[in-house]
């Protein structure tokens, strides 16, 4: 019966997604065998539940695994695919670690109310990957890497800036769930700076600009939202206005997102705007 210890539910549901016949909570790794070609993972569900979902039959609820939201050590720190997006937001960070000031504006940058960001979850962030995925954004600017548990049970590591191929299309192989993502203290330790445009106050982000300057001098820009993808621009040192804006005008056509929050051209250009800006206010920053 649901929510029985140890047990693996296989009773009809009924959800607004009216396809589902099955639910499976997930107790521990063994039970994730249930995701076959017409189930999916169940974490938060705030999009799962938000729209016809005609191929799926079954769900798999990876809450009741118990992971640990956050998990801080000093190398740095595990962020679970379970952890909601206002434990994230609202979490106590070492004061060394000022980076992490990134997980709160990325939150805030979702057009999410504060019920959704209570049960959005990080990894469906993540793994949704739409453009607009300012958390997922966020990761791959801090250099973050994905543990993945594989169907065959075993454990593959991703660097989150090649966990996403373009939108809704990741890494991840059938039956594989996404574990956590770990970023490393170093990086954490960075200064960081944000930038965001929408066509509207309370808009979908048309463009995300996120910087990073490393303790060892090097600078990292990562696009989003305007882009099909995260796409992180690393500089050996601060870029000069001039290089920064060749490299953005620069990049391949096909990696401009178009849809009714932004033209391609448009977002090309606030994000030249916006990347300035950010490397500003990083140079403004430095020792």
């Amino acid at each position: 019966m649901p929510g029985c210890p140890g047990a693996v539910s296989e009773e009809v549901v009924v959800v607004d997604v009216d396809t589902i016949r099955a639910l499976v909570v997930a107790r521990d790794r063994a039970d994730l065998a249930a995701l076959t070609g017409d189930s999916a993972v169940l974490a938060g569900g705030t999009w799962l539940f938000s729209e016809p979902q005609d191929h799926l039959e079954r769900l798999v609820d990876i809450t009741a695994l118990g992971w640990p939201a956050l998990t801080v050590t000093p190398a740095g720190v595990e962020i679970a695919a379970t952890c909601t997006l206002a434990e994230l937001e609202h979490a106590a960070w070492p004061a060394r670690w000022s980076a992490a000031a990134l997980f709160p504006q990325a939150c805030r940058a979702l057009v999410a109310s504060y019920k959704i960001r209570r049960m959005a979850t990080v990894g469906g962030n993540a793994c949704l990957a739409l453009p607009a995925g300012a958390v997922l954004a966020a990761l791959v600017a801090l250099d973050g890497l994905a543990s993945v548990w594989c169907a065959d049970g075993a454990e593959r590591r991703i660097p989150m800036s090649r966990f996403v191929f373009g939108p809704g299309a990741t890494a991840l192989r059938p039956g594989e769930v996404l574990r956590s993502v770990f970023l490393e203290s170093s990086k954490l330790r960075s200064r960081i700076a944000f930038r965001k445009i929408a066509l509207a106050p309370l808009g979908r982000s048309g463009a995300v600009v996120m910087g990073r300057a490393d303790l060892d001098g090097r600078c990292a820009i990562t696009l989003s939202a305007a882009t099909v993808r995260p796409i992180v621009l690393e500089f050996a040192g601060f870029p000069v206005v001039r290089e920064l804006t060749a490299t953005i005008l620069g990049m391949d056509r096909d990696l401009w997102y178009d849809d009714p929050h932004g033209d391609p051209a448009w977002r090309r250009q606030m994000a030249v705007v916006l990347a300035r800006e950010v490397v500003a206010e990083l140079t403004e920053g430095r020792p």
